[in-house]
């Protein structure tokens, strides 16, 4: 029988805590699960239950207490803060809430941000971009600045810059809060397709129950404690 292969992101005994003054926080309580390469998942839970904190400690924005995160069998947990950025800029992609373009960049060059941090060439670089661009519509809007697209254009611009370097993960952090819910499912059915046709990994923090019906699979947290799952 084949062996089947390792999952892309391994979580053991994660624990983080906040200090408020004398006082001890803990934010995650225990964590260990597995997400597999490919898989489309939903991180929920009410405000203050530890979803943004383990995003970016999976993402690598943050550091545990204690515990391991293996991504790609790289243990990002072990690394230094030079070592994680550099890691980061190629394995990571973040599609944000607000989309954090910057303003006074069209499309193109917005999407093209990311890949200056390698050595690719120009003609390198306007290839991916495009291929990025075409990937999420957007082909004939690239010479357009933000202010002149629809939130909903804005968000497939920033999801073209989060896969343009192909990252091992996309981790998203409630990408359809700030959207209609037209743009939010087209956003969301984009999303579906990245991980269908692209074979992506996706690690999704939303509060939104039709957004985490997309997914594959919904874990939820409560006080830092990962309670249940639902497929």
């Amino acid at each position: 029988m084949a062996e089947s292969n390792p999952p892309i992101v391994e979580i053991r005994n994660l624990f983080k805590s906040y200090q408020r003054g004398t006082q001890i926080i803990p934010v995650l309580i225990d964590i260990t699960f597995d997400i597999e390469e490919g898989e489309f998942l939903a991180l929920m839970g009410p405000s203050g239950s530890g979803k943004t904190t383990l995003l970016n400690l999976i993402a690598g924005i943050d550091k545990p207490e204690s515990g391991t995160i293996r991504i790609a069998d790289i243990d990002i947990t072990a690394l230094s803060e030079a070592e994680l950025a550099r890691w980061r800029a190629t394995n990571v992609g973040f599609i944000f809430q607000f989309y954090n373009l910057i303003p006074v960049l069209t499309a193109f060059e917005n999407v093209e941000l990311p890949l200056l941090l390698t050595g690719l060439s120009r003609k390198e670089r306007r290839q991916h971009v495009e291929t990025a661009l075409r990937a999420v519509n957007l082909e004939d809007r690239m010479d357009h600045y933000p202010s002149q697209l629809s939130g909903g254009q804005q968000q497939r611009v920033a999801i073209a810059r989060a896969v343009v370097p192909d990252p091992t993960i996309l981790v998203a952090d409630e990408p359809t809060g700030d959207l209609d819910r037209v743009s939010a499912r087209e956003i969301l059915d984009l999303m579906e397709r990245l991980v269908h046709e692209l074979g992506k990994t996706i690690i999704m923090v939303t509060h939104d129950p039709r957004a985490a019906e997309k997914a594959h699979l919904v874990r939820n947290l409560d006080k830092g404690v990962l309670n249940n799952v639902r497929a």
